[in-house]
């Protein structure tokens, strides 16, 4: 997963974008793009709705493949527009007036290049472009009016004229000002002011890593005014939220990977000291995990049985449903195989598509990898990839010898197919401890490590928690 790059540069409102790389916007007649992760020739080009042939020409681009992250690409045929197309992901509390108000892009100009038909369309995680004048100064700070205040008053307080601050957000005039409105100013964005478009006991709330993938974990960390309680739901499931060192207040969810891709209800609610409620819900967009598929045949029957695996399933799902307020990791997550890292290997990853075959039958099931495979052999170390407290530790039908590690804010580990459990339910167990040997039990076609990364009841990428630090 990559992470998100959002730049918070603006321009002025006028009907010429001059170019911050100049030279190359000026001689090649058009505006620049800079190439973000994931982004293809032919996705740019269809994004901009320009022809490739014609983007690789006013490149001198003669291989599709020429392109890498950062990369500076000049887009022909965008009449009108010239210097830099920032990439800016929308972020929660996001609105389509507030990004009108704060880029300072005229609404024409910006449904031009973002094909918006509709501000029903702005839902978080989506990418959106915003042309970028250089040395121009960005109304980066949010303010609004309190109830009983004027727009002028609001002004004087801020430096500027009310003829100013109207203009730069699309008032009428001084009268046209409402409690609570969020407005935009010159100036750096105050940590202590609410994030547009969020009721007033909310100051800030960010989702990490935008968009978010299937099988993949979204962070939600959100700022409040003092003694409020935070709940809300993503998709279909109940955030828990968790203080953190700063006064921030996080909840992790995983995000099913048979979820199809598309948007989805978040929503936060305020529980204020006096009892009363404050809530906001935006739509948030969930992408392709683009997870391959895979066939694996000659399976005993028994291990592929619904009427086996449902109730194990729902045995490991009563396990991992509690969110412990102990948080027993500290920073990063280690891989379990860390002890034999010189001669393991992956033999399958998380998300794959799987159709299971009977041995000597017709049945077929479908499903997905929930995990990470770690090859190697009989009796090798396995480790705890972080702190926490053993809460399963046993043998399973489908998972063979399996131990589950709580390490807190609803954040389990599972470790399935060993031939040798060395814990015990109850046991605070180390990072990087032994807890068991790696087997072959189970429904396995050969001995390895499988291991599970739950987050709030779905099963997500552990491969993320190694490369990302959570929260």
């Amino acid at each position: 997963m990559f992470k998100k790059i959002v730049t918070l540069l603006f321009l002025l409102s006028s009907f010429f974008i001059y170019p911050s790389q100049p030279v190359l916007a000026q001689d090649a007649g058009g505006p620049v793009y800079i190439v973000q992760p994931g982004d293809s020739l032919s996705s740019i080009a269809e994004r901009f709705s320009v022809n490739l042939a014609d983007l690789m020409t006013a490149n001198g681009i003669t291989n599709a493949n020429q392109l890498s992250a950062g990369q500076p690409l000049v887009i022909p045929g965008l009449v009108g527009v010239t210097g830099t197309l920032s990439t800016e992901v929308v972020n929660f509390g996001d609105s389509y007036r507030s990004l009108m108000r704060r880029t300072q892009v005229p609404e024409s100009l910006f449904k031009k290049l973002n094909h918006v038909v509709s501000p029903s369309e702005f839902y978080v995680g989506v990418s959106m472009i915003v042309p970028v004048q250089s040395g121009s100064q960005g109304l980066n700070k949010r303010i609004s009016t309190t109830k009983g205040q004027s727009l002028l008053e609001l002004a004087v307080q801020q430096n500027t004229d009310v003829w100013t601050l109207a203009h730069n957000n699309d008032l009428s005039g001084s009268w046209d000002g409402l409690p609570g409105d969020t407005l935009f100013a010159p100036g750096e964005s105050n940590g202590e002011q609410s994030t547009s478009g969020l009721p007033s006991a909310f100051i800030s709330a960010e989702i990490r890593d935008l968009p978010i993938k299937q099988g993949g974990t979204g962070v939600i960390k959100v700022k409040t005014i003092p003694n409020v309680t935070l709940n809300g739901l993503l998709v279909d499931h109940a955030l828990h939220f968790f203080p953190m060192e700063d006064g921030t207040q996080v909840a992790l969810q995983g995000v099913h990977a048979l979820l199809p891709a598309g948007v989805y209800p978040l929503r936060l609610e305020a529980t204020l000291p006096d009892g009363s409620k404050q809530s906001f819900e935006q739509f948030i967009l969930i992408v392709s995990g683009n997870y391959p598929e895979e066939v694996i045949p000659g399976i005993d029957p028994t291990f592929i049985d619904p009427a086996v695996t449902e109730p194990e399933l729902q045995q490991l799902i009563q396990i991992t449903l509690p969110s412990n307020p102990i948080k027993y990791w500290n920073g990063d997550f280690i891989s379990p195989a860390i002890a034999y890292a010189e001669s393991t290997y992956f033999t399958s990853r998380y998300g794959n598509r799987r159709t299971y075959i009977g041995q000597g039958t017709e049945m077929q099931i479908s499903g997905f990898h929930t995990g990470l495979d770690f090859g190697g052999g009989d009796g090798l170390p396995i480790t705890a990839p972080a702190a926490g407290q053993v809460v399963f530790a046993g043998p399973l039908t489908v998972r063979g010898n399996a131990t589950i590690i709580d390490h807190g804010w609803g954040v389990y580990s599972g470790f399935w197919h060993q031939s040798q459990i060395n814990v015990q339910v109850g046991q605070v167990v180390q990072q990087n401890e032994v807890i068991g040997l790696v087997g072959g039990t189970g429904r396995v076609t050969g001995a390895h490590l499988h291991w599970e990364l739950w987050v709030n009841g779905i099963q997500v990428d552990p491969l993320d928690w190694l490369i990302l630090t959570y929260p």
